[in-house]
């Protein structure tokens, strides 16, 4: 089976028009000291199957929280999260979920194909077929000449792209990304920002990616969810309506930069 194959325990393709996430009246309420505080409130939103969507919103409004509570990393204190027709948890449990964060968290003990491989050894799958996703993969996203260099030795761009690849390496129908390219400089964002497009487009996957840039958000996404300010709620979803695929002569296009104005409008209203 290929590396870029969808998981066995995604849905069959008669259920593709189902939401791949729905997210159905949540709060998450933070209890710390004795205090309570209410870091979303009743956020619905349905995610469609093989969708980039984006959430975008002032800090501390709960985008991360969001995330995390979709990868069954959190528990909601009020609603429900559904992944292809059945809970977070059980989309945890059925490996539904690939996420990537702003630091690669790679271990600089393993070379950059033992990284790829980790979650597979977790797994207990066969040596063979790890070796011929890892490879898969590795070209995937560039790296194939790098597979026996240790972390240490990239650049930071190519370690995240070192992380996404270890994210798809089970072959999870949803990749959740917080902030992925946040730390790193505005051209080596933009590079990425176009090998995540193509990565995305190969492999089909829904994508749901955290991030603070206006511009970034208006070129990765079908559509952005812009939130409120604690208790993040959703403002507005807009949709983008930019041809695909995209390059980078569409940060030119007049499209564009409306699109930026319209997010960056509603962010200064919220």
């Amino acid at each position: 089976m290929s590396a870029l194959s969808p998981n066995p325990n995604s849905p069959a393709p008669d259920t593709a028009a189902q939401d791949a996430i729905a997210v159905d009246g949540v709060s998450m309420v933070y209890a710390t000291r004795g205090e309570h505080l209410l870091a979303l409130a009743d956020i619905r939103l349905a995610v469609a199957a093989g969708e980039f969507v984006s959430l975008i919103g002032p800090s501390g409004c709960g985008k991360s929280t969001l995330l995390r509570l979709i990868g069954d990393l959190l528990e909601p204190s009020a609603g429900r999260i559904m992944v292809h027709g059945k809970t977070a948890a059980e989309g945890r449990r059925t490996r539904q979920y690939g996420m990537v964060f702003q630091s690669p968290v790679l271990y600089d003990w393993r070379t950059v194909e033992r990284n790829v491989q980790l979650p597979l050894e977790l797994m207990n799958v066969p040596k063979q077929e790890r070796g011929a996703r890892t490879r898969e993969l590795l070209d995937l996203v560039g790296l194939s000449e790098f597979a026996r260099r240790y972390p240490w030795e990239l650049s930071g761009g190519m370690q995240q792209r070192v992380a996404i690849a270890r994210a798809l390496s089970f072959r999870p129908s949803i990749l959740l990304m917080d902030e992925p390219f946040g730390a790193l400089d505005e051209m080596t964002r933009e590079r990425l920002n176009m090998e995540l497009l193509n990565i995305w487009s190969r492999t089909g996957t829904t994508v749901v990616f955290v991030t603070h840039s206006i511009p970034e958000a208006v070129f990765l996404s079908d559509r952005i969810v812009v939130m409120t300010p604690r208790p993040g709620r959703i403002d507005r979803i807009i949709t983008v309506d930019l041809p695909r695929p995209r390059g980078a002569e569409i940060r030119e296009d007049e499209r564009f930069f409306r699109y930026i104005a319209e997010v960056r409008s509603r962010l200064y209203e919220v």
